[in-house]
């Protein structure tokens, strides 16, 4: 953070900062999907030897892959849009779109995901809830924790992104570039 840099600004940087290093790690658990898979395919078809634990720890990591790396990809603009307006509308006019995409649709999403899978997760952290398949990974309370993640990690860049379109806003910083198709 620049000696320029407003504080709550250099907070936003710092939420985004943290979220795209866990987006970046969880970007690295693609690398274990696909080896992952592979070993799980060769050892089911080429030696009828069944690896549930692995498999199990695929799904685990491909859920962290979505799940873990969403603020990532929300801070990199890479979520889905139809923007046959958006694109056309200056800086300040996306950055207002923005902000009122965070506080109408996105935070009661998560506000709503996270009320309604709290009782879920806890109940699996309650029993510390195992793998119902033979040879399966005891750790089904931590994958279902991976909802909280995203939540979590949602909420924390949506705030980001709202001090940052908010600055935008009164101009205290440059619009980004508009980019066109």
């Amino acid at each position: 953070m620049s000696a320029s840099t407003p504080p709550l600004l250099g907070f936003a940087n710092a939420l985004s900062a943290a979220n795209a290093w866990l987006g970046r790690a969880c970007a690295w658990l693609t690398l274990f999907l696909v080896i992952g898979t592979a070993v799980v395919v060769v050892l089911r078809y080429g030696f009828g030897i069944g690896a549930t634990a692995l498999q199990e720890a695929v799904m685990y990591a491909h859920a962290m892959v979505f799940m873990g790396a969403a603020a990532w990809t929300l801070q990199r603009g890479g979520h889905v849009r139809v923007d046959i307006f958006y694109q056309k509308f200056s800086g300040r006019k996306q950055a207002l779109v923005e902000i009122l995409g965070n506080i109408l649709f996105l935070l009661p999403f998560c506000l709503f995901l996270g009320w309604n899978s709290w009782d879920y997760v806890s109940a699996s952290w309650s029993t510390l809830e195992k793998s119902g398949e033979s040879g399966g990974l005891p750790l089904v309370y931590l994958q279902k924790t991976i909802i909280l993640v995203l939540v979590f990690s949602l909420v924390l860049q949506s705030v980001a992104e709202l001090i940052k379109y908010a600055h935008v806003l009164t101009g205290k910083i440059p619009a980004p570039e508009v980019k066109h198709g």
